[in-house]
């Protein structure tokens, strides 16, 4: 069984804060185009949720991978998009290679204060001419005696403007694509370093997403992570937490939005009955239900792998697929039958559908999803054909 009493007391803890400290505030930080990230990050550090799985060393608590998927499931439960992303960039995105492969130095520099909340973290992978395609970067990091000197722009950056460091990937060599990056903690009030803008999206609002450059910013060799040239490797495999993070964070909006159309189509009465009577209706929720707890079992599934040390590549794929496509038909589904209303911004499952379209895009899009799934299937063009 995944998860256990102790589990579970976690999940009430995390509940209790959000009922409490978010879901209250999230209309006002939707309205306002930002949350207050610092604020949020230290409660939630204090209470431990931004380092479940981290090293005890540096503030974690220690545990197993199954505790951080829980969070991932349960801050799906804020009321809005871009909050949980943003706490998924902190714990799942920014962090995993630094926790894995960083020396102490980095370790106690940029992990310690991403763990207690006290800091703020993004990730740098995506450019404007770079999103999916990682090994196409341009951004590079020079090498100039014990320092990197780093150059170059990134795009649709989650917490930009409100960051403290950046886990940056950039090129550190002339070498093969895939064998020449280096992922680099770069603190953000180094010299040299814009928020060039804050972007305006079309969901996901309460998040500061920013374009950011660097002109000739200046870091000592020492806050890269791991080995020089493993940047790439290092990302891909913290983009195997990030999927299955995201995929995860997926299943109570999904749910909740479900029943908020339940409710509300009991209530709304046409030709005499309500709307939730006509089994066409009632008939699509429950099949939506079902495609949801499918999507928890594969989640899962694929959680177990991973901590069995096996390469969950194929089914964490395959959950962010299915989790961006579900996405999409529940939030379509649900605003139909919410009828006018479901047009009106006032409403929940507005805001869901037009947070809910990122996921196909964002940390690797569906086609991207589909090529890693017919790699392993043996059927992408060029690849010979597997027994």
């Amino acid at each position: 069984m995944l998860f256990t009493s102790e589990h579970e007391e976690v999940r009430r803890s995390l509940q209790k804060v959000i009922a409490a400290e978010i879901n209250p505030h999230v209309d006002a930080w939707e309205a306002e185009g930002r949350f207050p990230a610092h604020d949020v990050f230290r409660k939630l550090g204090a209470l431990g949720f931004l380092g479940l799985n981290k090293p005890i060393e540096y503030g974690g608590m220690g545990l197993d991978y199954s505790y951080a998927l829980l969070m991932a499931e349960e801050v799906g439960g804020i009321q809005c998009g871009a909050v949980p992303m943003a706490i998924g960039v902190q714990t799942d995105m920014a962090t995993p290679a630094l926790a894995r492969f960083g020396s102490d130095h980095v370790k106690r520099e940029f992990l310690a204060p991403a763990v207690s909340g006290e800091q703020v973290a993004c990730i740098g992978v995506s450019e404007p001419g770079a999103g999916s395609d990682v090994a196409s970067i341009k951004t590079t990091a020079r090498s100039d005696g014990d320092d990197y000197v780093i150059t170059g722009g990134k795009m649709w950056i989650t917490n930009g403007a409100q960051a403290d460091w950046i886990c940056l990937l950039a090129n550190t060599g002339d070498g093969p694509a895939h064998r020449n990056k280096s992922l680099i903690c770069v603190p953000m009030t180094e010299k040299g370093v814009t928020v060039a803008r804050t972007l305006d999206k079309l969901g996901m609002r309460a998040s500061d997403t920013a374009q950011i450059f660097f002109d000739e910013v200046r870091v000592p060799k020492r806050n890269r992570i791991g080995e020089e040239g493993k940047g790439f490797t290092y990302q891909m495999m913290q983009f195997q937490e990030e999927r299955l993070w995201g995929a995860a964070a997926c299943l109570k909006p999904a749910e909740w939005i479900i029943d908020q159309t339940i409710e509300y189509t009991r209530g709304r009465q046409a030709f005499g009955k309500s709307i939730l009577d006509n089994q066409v209706v009632h008939f699509r929720l429950a099949e939506l239900k079902t495609e949801v707890e499918l999507l928890r079992s594969l989640i899962y599934r694929a959680a177990e792998q991973m901590m069995a040390g096996e390469d969950m590549t194929t089914l964490a794929s395959m959950a962010k697929l299915k989790a961006g496509r579900l996405g999409r038909e529940v939030s379509d589904a649900c605003m139909q039958y919410w009828g006018g209303m479901g047009y009106m911004t006032e409403t929940p499952v507005t805001r869901y559908y037009r947070d809910s379209r990122l996921t196909s895009i964002a940390g690797g899009a569906d086609e991207v999803m589909l090529s890693i799934i017919a790699k392993a299937m043996g059927t992408l063009p060029g690849m010979s054909n597997r027994s």
